[in-house]
């Protein structure tokens, strides 16, 4: 896929990949074998009908080609930019096995980009007509992300009102204060969400889960189901000297200052960017690499990556660091920080690290960090810190009744995503940890198929899986 040059793109926050044309996307979807057992949609969490839309670009069939991926999927032009395609149904493809895999998700991207809708309802089905919305049958989600977006967008084309309750001031969580720009622009966001505003779903924004609305009182303003989706918020530090030094941010703030705040067109926009010229990042995964390119792109003049195992462990997607290195990004691998140095002012100058030798694999699989008792200092005007994140207690703290396993996170029955709580549902990161946008959706699909058969009984429509149940104990 056509990309803006690494030094040009280094500089702006315009998207990397320019996408496909018409000519090239049903070129590559002639690539497709289009096999009898399409093994590439089973590597799907929302079950994208993969080879038939595929099978309607070779045709050029863009409209079928949409209409199909809507069939399962409710945000298409997000999931083909973020969704970890290589793992999943590219993974999967038989010709994956010869070397290159079809691009499934750079397929799904110019098929959500290039349809022209021309309605709230054929932006969320690729159908022209959806059911009145019933406002007897209420639904309530609390968190605005992509979990809840799903579960919005599938009830509300089947008639049913959904109320949406977002803690900050725009709705798609993650995908608006995480994502940035240059790999999901806004626009992309704001498109889908204006299209479920206009087929009924009310979005309530400030309003946080377990202060200002809580799952009870939702109940007593007569809503048949509730949907918890409020991520995995909560930030993890280091645990280090130092660490509370001006200039040493949690990737969960440095990121929203940036995404959401639009830090990155001041004084356009109102929230400051944070200065820093030598950056240290501090973790291997998306959320550290989103947190280097954006300092790149911020005017830093070294940014170096901190990970204390090497390349080849590293959890983020491999698109997302070779982008990265070709943008300039500096590896400190093999590297953990243990602690950070401050001027009188108490502003981060520097950061102390251990070098560190790979050992035994764990139970994951993974080699596991050792320590070797060498230190060496780097320095540094601006640390972020990006070592995961655990559940915000809030929403949580305010429903008693919500079983949480070992790890602290909602147990949910594996089939519906029912709570303990009856009638009330969860999914997303605040189930199962960070985890993908795609995870995420596919467990608000989930949910949202067990409500819609609970309210619409024989109306429903007919995919609903069989109830087997069982308690899922995630593991993040």
């Amino acid at each position: 896929m056509p990309e803006q040059p690494a030094r040009e793109r280094v500089k702006n926050f315009t998207e990397v990949t320019t996408g496909y044309t018409l000519d090239m996307a049903v070129a590559e979807a002639a690539r497709c074998l289009q096999c009898k057992k399409p093994v590439c949609q089973a590597g799907c969490p929302v079950e994208v009908p993969i080879k038939a839309f595929i099978g309607h670009l070779q045709k050029g069939d863009v409209t079928a080609a949409y209409k199909a991926i809507r069939e399962t999927n409710s945000l298409p032009a997000v999931c083909g930019r973020v969704c970890p395609q290589e793992v999943q149904c590219e993974g999967a493809c038989v010709l994956a096995k010869k070397g290159e895999p079809v691009c499934i998700g750079r397929l799904e991207r110019f098929t959500a980009d290039e349809y022209a809708a021309r309605s709230a309802c054929e932006q969320l089905t690729g159908d022209k007509a959806c059911p009145m919305i019933r406002e007897e049958l209420k639904v309530a989600c609390i968190g605005g992300g992509p979990a809840s977006l799903t579960v919005a967008g599938y009830l509300s084309t089947l008639g049913i009102k959904v109320h949406v309750y977002e803690a900050l001031h725009e709705p798609g969580g993650v995908l608006v204060y995480g994502i940035p720009e240059f790999r999901l622009p806004k626009a992309i966001v704001k498109r889908e969400v204006q299209a479920m505003t206009e087929n009924g779903v009310e979005f309530h924004l400030n309003w946080v889960g377990g202060r200002t609305i809580t799952v009870q009182d939702l109940f007593d303003e007569a809503f048949q189901a509730v949907f918890i989706g409020v991520g995995a918020g909560l930030p993890r530090f280091l645990k280090v000297p130092g660490e509370d030094l001006t200039g040493v941010f949690s990737a969960n703030e440095y990121l929203s200052r940036a995404n959401l705040g639009r830090a990155y067109a001041f004084p356009e926009y109102d929230t400051p960017p944070f200065p820093g010229k030598q950056v240290v990042v501090v973790g291997g995964g998306n959320v550290a690499m989103d947190a280097a390119r954006t300092a790149m792109r911020m005017g830093a003049e070294k940014v170096s990556l901190v990970y204390r195992r090497t390349k080849n462990e590293m959890p983020c997607r491999l698109e997302e660091l070779e982008h990265a290195l070709d943008e300039g990004l500096h590896l400190e691998i093999l590297t953990n920080p243990v602690s950070f140095a401050g001027d009188d002012a108490g502003r981060v100058t520097g950061v102390t690290l251990e070098r560190m030798k790979l050992g035994d694999p764990d139970e994951a699989g993974r080699c596991t960090p050792n320590c070797t008792g060498e230190y060496f200092d780097i320095p540094c005007d601006l640390a972020v810190i990006a070592v995961g994140t655990g559940p915000n207690p809030l929403l949580l703290e305010a429903t008693p009744g919500l079983k949480r396993n070992r790890r602290g996170y909602i147990e949910v029955n594996e089939d519906t995503g029912e709570t303990s709580m009856p009638n009330v549902f969860a999914g997303g990161d605040i189930v199962t940890g960070a985890a993908t946008v795609i995870l995420a959706m596919g467990a608000g699909r989930r949910a949202a198929k067990e409500i819609a058969r609970r309210l619409l009984g024989s109306d429903a429509p007919q995919d609903v899986p069989p109830l087997h149940g069982g308690v899922l104990e995630a593991q993040d």
